[in-house]
């Protein structure tokens, strides 16, 4: 029997597979297509359906448009082949020439092909685009009642008329499900079913009632030990996903619990609606209290995102928590109002409390998110505020105005307006504090694989928490309102590619450019590596010839890179020549100057007027060169100091390279003796000092020069060519130590300026006498 039945499986998987090619094969049903596109567009028309049956439509022509769009590429290479063998032969002849006939009925066989394989292709845009014409009336429709539901003025809450009714109802709801659970214990086979699963219902309930009451103090616990018994990243990371034991666990015995009650059948199907409703209710009560432990923890030792003192960390945990129960109430609310049909003023009457309550604790919730901010100015004096800060700061500022406006609109009438603002705002910052643990989850992780100072704030771990809040950006739109048909409908036209005058690039398209040109990225700074590191080296080539070489195979390889990736992609290159003569046009007027560099480095690179270690001097600046790129070039001053000087003024401007091609130079060191003495002597003297020095040259030989007649001494210069220029300023040091040494010796006199002053009237300084200045006061 059971080899019957595995052969039967296989025959059936064998037919749906032979049909699913059968349909390939053949393509679609353009009938049946037909009579669906009628139909939508008829209820399109009519605007009379209800959001469901429009949903129920927009999904079946969803499909049937993914199966066109599937056809849009049929036969690509094909009618590409065609139609270059029809340029091949030539532009058509003009009317009234003809052209021979072998060609002429080639073209017309080859033509007729062409336009027999791109009929499937036009059927195929056709119905696509029709497809596409009939979801986006869909939308609309579903978008503009959705805005008049939330526009839409109803009862008013705080009319007294309304409240009795509201409270009968709720009152009807909850009796009647100790009814409905009291009429099922009265059916003998309910009763008898209850009984015989007696013992798997008390294995569920023992097991979920441990969990529900005990785990979450157990992974609490756990992930405090954790993170007292020693600080870092690993154990940061370690006790975030200890705590998140705090939703698993409940989540797990709340499931027990529901599975328990469920199997023996006596809640009937108005207890079924609260069994169904007690999982997202339990969800949202774990959450709030494990979101509220890790946000606002009341223990110091676990670290927070926000920089709050601990009095406002403990009524932070508690406003979390209240949230996550109104939001649960809410969801009950929600489920029984719908289930038992509430009149719309009842429903505003029993979501009224609740709003008012959320509107409050959002206002206080707003109020600590911008605190967070201030403490962090108050508790670092020189803090400036980064983004996550600022971000914060805003944040607090809307939820305190949603809070305060909420409340408001639905006293006047404007219920889902109201709610439509509430329940979202507790979910995005439910969100955003997911996002936060998240991100700082994958910091602590970053830093346990890659410990160093500043991991946590490097590039990596930047990178990945924002492709965190990316990913969330779909999540955020559901909560505000969009529709999963919103989004299924945006990530189909990211499917169907960008498309640019001719040219479609497509997420598969796109990825394969990046990896591609990762490829070639990285191939590249291989090859340079090598000839870096290994070849180069055993060449006589000089450093600054290796460097060019270097810096030319990476500008080629990053080239060859980018056009094989975009080739590899399928991206014609001629569809951009308008962009790029568009780009010439503002590189010519924008980037002169930023051109001009690149192009001087370049000649820098390939002439090498200068290298990486010469010595050069270029306006006004001297010091070593050190470092040419395409931009600039960066020189090392005496003063040790680095100078950077564009590329565009070593080729136009006047440079002075001491140490192009050797290092030999001359110096040049003044002296100066005094008038009256033997100017041979001295000459043969300082000759005898030049001589000696071994950084000099013997050939030529040192050359003294008596320079002339200066207004304080006879001027001499030391003119000798050294070995190493760049040891100038220590021989001339060591040049006018000996001079000074040797004149001493030789009795020759260094001079110095002296001035003779001539007074016009020297009696003026003449003291006065001891009787004048008597007289002189006396007479005062």
């Amino acid at each position: 029997m059971a080899s019957w039945r595995g052969a039967a499986l296989v025959l059936a998987a064998a037919l749906f597979w032979a049909t699913q090619l059968v349909a390939q094969a053949t393509g679609p049903d353009y009938a049946e297509w037909q009579s669906i596109a009628e139909r939508a567009e008829g209820a399109v028309e009519s605007a009379q359906a209800s959001d469901e049956a429009l949903t129920t439509l927009r999904g079946e022509v969803a499909g049937w448009r993914q199966q066109f769009q599937s056809l849009l590429n049929t036969n690509d290479s094909r009618l590409q082949t065609l139609r270059d063998q029809i340029d091949a032969l030539g532009p058509a002849p003009e009317e009234g020439s003809t052209e021979p006939e072998e060609i002429a009925s080639r073209r017309a066989e080859l033509t007729e092909q062409l336009d027999r394989l791109s009929i499937p292709r036009r059927k195929a845009e056709e119905a696509f685009s029709r497809a596409n014409g009939i979801i986006a009336e869909i939308d609309e429709i579903l978008r503009q009642r959705q805005a008049d539901a939330l526009l839409n003025m109803g009862p008013s809450p705080a009319n007294p008329t309304y409240w009795g009714g509201a409270l009968r109802r709720a009152t009807e709801s909850v009796l009647a499900i100790g009814a409905n659970i009291q009429q099922s214990w009265h059916n003998p086979a309910a009763r008898a079913r209850a009984q015989d699963n007696l013992p798997l219902v008390l294995v569920l309930l023992a097991v979920g009632l441990v969990l529900v009451s005990r785990s979450r103090r157990w992974s609490e616990a756990l992930a405090v030990r954790i993170q007292r018994r020693d600080s870092g990243a690993g154990v940061e990371a370690a006790g975030f996903v200890v705590s998140l034991g705090q939703i698993i666990l409940p989540m797990l015995g709340l499931f027990a619990i529901v599975r328990a009650i469920g199997v023996t059948e006596i809640l009937g199907t108005r207890g079924t609606v609260l069994l169904d409703a007690l999982e997202p209710v339990g969800l949202s009560l774990f959450f709030s209290l494990w979101l509220a432990s890790r946000i606002f923890p009341r223990n110091d030792s676990l670290s927070t995102p926000l920089a709050l003192p601990p009095e406002r960390r403990v009524e932070g945990n508690i406003y979390t928590v209240v949230l996550g129960v109104i939001y649960a109430v809410s969801i009950l609310l929600s489920t029984f109002a719908d289930y038992d049909r509430y009149e719309i003023q009842s429903e505003a009457v029993l979501h009224f409390p609740l709003t008012i309550a959320a509107g409050l604790i959002l206002m206080r919730m707003g109020w600590l998110l911008r605190r967070n901010r201030q403490h962090r100015i108050e508790g670092e004096p020189d803090f400036e505020g980064d983004y996550a800060s600022r971000f914060v700061s805003l944040l607090g500022r809307l939820v305190i105005v949603i809070g305060l406006v909420a409340p408001v609109l639905a006293a006047f009438g404007f219920g889902a307006a109201s709610r439509g603002l509430i329940y979202p705002t507790i979910l995005t910052l439910a969100l955003f504090g997911s996002v936060a643990l998240l991100q700082r989850f994958i910091r602590d992780v970053y830093a346990m694989i890659r410990p160093g100072e500043g991991a946590r704030e490097s590039l990596v771990p930047t990178l990945a928490g924002f492709v965190v809040v990316l990913l969330c950006l779909p999540l955020l739109a559901l909560i505000w309102g969009a529709r999963v048909t919103d989004l299924t409908e945006v990530w189909a036209r990211v499917r169907s590619g960008l498309t640019i005058g001719d040219m479609t690039i497509s997420p598969g398209s796109f990825f394969t450019l990046v990896i591609v040109f990762v490829l070639g990225y990285l191939l590249t700074r291989a090859v340079q590596g090598a000839m870096k590191t290994s070849v180069l080296p055993k060449t006589k080539i000089d450093p600054g010839g290796q460097t060019a070489i270097v810096s030319g195979l990476g500008y080629v390889g990053i080239f060859l890179a980018a056009l094989v990736a975009i080739t590899a992609a399928g991206i014609d290159l001629s569809s951009l020549a308008i962009v790029a003569g568009a780009l010439s046009v503002g590189i010519g007027f924008g980037l002169q100057t930023v051109v001009s560099n690149f192009v001087s480095g370049i000649i820098l690179l390939i002439e090498r007027p200068i290298s990486e270690g010469d010595w050069i001097e270029v306006g006004g600046q001297m010091g070593y060169v050190r470092s040419i790129s395409v931009r600039s070039t960066r020189i090392e001053t005496f003063d040790r100091t680095d100078v950077i000087v564009p590329n565009a003024d070593l080729i136009s401007g006047t440079v002075t390279n001491y140490t192009r091609g050797n290092t030999v130079g001359r110096v040049i060191i003044p002296v100066g003796v005094a008038y009256g003495t033997d100017t041979r002597f001295v000459e043969k003297v300082l000759r005898e000092i030049a001589e000696a020095h071994p950084m000099a040259l013997a050939n030529p030989p040192p050359m003294i020069l008596f320079a002339g007649f200066g207004a304080d001494s006879l001027d001499f210069e030391i003119r000798m060519i050294l070995r190493d220029v760049n040891w100038m300023m220590v021989v001339k040091n060591e040049i006018n130590h000996q001079i000074a040494a040797r004149f001493a010796e030789e009795g020759i006199e260094i001079p110095f300026a002296q001035r003779d002053v001539w007074l016009r009237n020297p009696e003026a300084l003449q003291p006065r006498s001891a009787g004048t200045d008597t007289d002189d006061e006396g007479q005062a």
